[in-house]
C-alpha cells in the first residue's frame, strides 16, 4: 500500500520483549533485529527486556509497558508456537481490552511463502491493552523479519494508506 509523502510521519515509541528460556543479550537476534528495524524506520526504542516463558512474567512486564505512558506500542519475539512453554498468547489474552485478529491471520498468511504450511504452528497475535498495541511474533530471525517488513512498518508509519494503526492512537481508550 502507498505511502503518502504529503503527511508527516510520526515516529512512536516501541519496547520490544523477547520471550525465552535460553537467550541472552549477547545472543538475542530477533530482539537484535526488532530494534534495528524499528530504529530504522525512524521509531524509538523505548525499552528492551528478556523474560523467561512464564507468563506471569510476560504479564507483569507487559503491565509495566502498558503503564508507561511514554510506550506506544510493545511487540514480543517468541512463545507463540504450540509447545507446553509456549504461553505468550495465554499472557496477552490477559491484558487486551480487544484483539486484533487480523494481524495474526495476515502474519500466516504471509509466511506461507517463507514456511509453508508450518505457518499453522504460529500463534502470532495482537491486542490493544489499556491504550497500547502489542504485537507478538514468533522467536525466529525470518518470523521478526516477515512481521516487521510486510505487516508492522507500514501499519506502525502514519504516512500508510488508506489507514494505519498510527492515526488511531489517540482514540483507543475512548469510550
Amino acid at each position: 500500500m502507498p505511502i503518502d509523502t504529503s503527511r508527516a510521519f510520526i515516529p512512536v515509541t516501541i519496547a520490544v520483549l523477547t520471550v525465552s528460556d535460553t537467550r541472552t543479550t549477547a545472543d538475542d537476534r530477533s530482539g537484535d533485529t526488532l530494534a534495528e528495524r524499528l530504529t530504522d524506520a525512524g521509531h524509538q526504542l523505548g525499552d528492551r527486556v528478556i523474560v523467561a516463558d512464564n507468563t506471569d512474567l510476560i504479564v507483569a512486564q507487559l503491565d509495566r509497558w502498558i503503564d508507561d505512558a511514554a510506550i506506544d506500542v510493545v511487540i514480543t519475539t517468541g512463545g507463540t508456537g504450540v509447545t507446553g512453554r509456549d504461553v505468550t498468547p495465554e499472557a496477552i489474552e490477559r491484558v487486551a481490552t480487544k484483539m486484533i485478529p487480523g494481524f495474526g491471520e495476515y502474519f500466516r498468511y504471509i509466511s506461507i511463502a517463507s514456511i509453508g504450511t508450518s505457518t499453522v504452528q504460529s500463534r502470532a497475535c495482537a491486542c490493544v491493552a489499556r491504550g497500547t498495541y502489542i504485537f507478538a511474533l514468533p522467536g525466529s530471525t525470518g518470523a521478526v523479519k516477515d512481521g516487521w517488513d510486510q505487516i508492522l512498518a507500514d501499519q506502525l508509519d502514519s504516512r500508510h494508506r488508506p489507514c494505519n494503526f498510527v492515526e488511531l492512537m489517540p482514540r483507543l481508550q475512548e469510550r
